[in-house]
């Protein structure tokens, strides 16, 4: 069987140093338990909206390249910082930028869209015996220009190089235990789905589940189980198959 899984981190799950040294101790324990990993990060905590604010300091109007590169930066710090971490603990991890990790966009500087994968890059260093920690939500042109993909889009790099990759499963660690029949904010007595299908999920995410639809759309087609879980405690998770 197959024993490489692509694993993707939320931002609530980086939020401080030490909810990365904890997502690190996780991505340790699937290593230790025979499995190949490359884990896609999103940005530490409220970072995008910090940084769109501080473009808007400058300018009313801030110009579409240099607002991608300027955003695709907090996927850089977390993937660093959780490279970091790993090496901490003793691992051998290597951190790789959108770009860096093959990932090929179209030119459409903060909405681009991901047209091919190479995972020449990620596959090579694998084969070195590392763990492998990609910057979600950003990728590159033919051209080299940075592009991001739009908010929410790290599921969608995580799935994508899931499917790119061959990987198992697609583990998705968030703040929640999993995808709700409802909002538990809301139905206080909404309970966790232990399993949906691709096409049950779309339709939840049409109605605002955290989940971009385009990571769901990919799982379809590409048959990539898609586990959502928590990454603060051990639960089982909702599995998207």
């Amino acid at each position: 069987m197959n024993s490489l899984i692509v694993q993707k981190y939320g931002g609530s799950s980086l939020a401080d140093a030490e909810r990365i040294k904890s997502a690190a101790r996780r991505i340790a324990r699937s290593r230790e338990d025979g499995n190949q990993v490359v884990a896609v990060v999103s940005a530490m905590g409220d970072t995008t909206d910090d940084l769109i604010s501080q473009a808007h300091t400058v300018t009313d109007n801030p110009d579409p390249r240099e607002l991608a590169l300027l955003l695709s930066t907090g996927e850089i710090v977390s993937c660093t910082l959780v490279t970091m971490a790993l090496r901490a603990l003793g691992y051998n991890a290597i951190g790789l930028s959108g770009g860096q990790a093959g990932i090929r966009t179209s030119t459409d500087y903060t909405r681009a869209r991901i047209v091919d994968i190479d995972p020449s890059r990620i596959l090579a260093e694998l084969r070195e015996d590392r763990i492998v920690v990609v910057a979600g939500f950003q990728g590159a042109t033919e051209d080299s220009e940075v592009t991001t993909l739009g908010r929410g889009a790290s599921d969608t790099t995580a799935v994508a190089l899931a499917a790119a990759l061959e990987a198992r499963i697609c583990e998705i660690y968030t703040d929640v235990d999993g995808i709700f029949t409802a909002d538990p904010r809301v139905v206080p007595e909404a309970r966790v789905l232990e399993s949906l299908t691709y096409e049950e999920m779309l339709e939840l995410a049409s109605y605002g589940a955290k989940m971009h639809p385009r990571s769901i759309e990919l799982g379809a087609m590409y048959n990539i189980p898609i586990l959502v879980t928590s990454s603060f405690k051990d639960v089982p998770g909702t599995l998207i198959h």
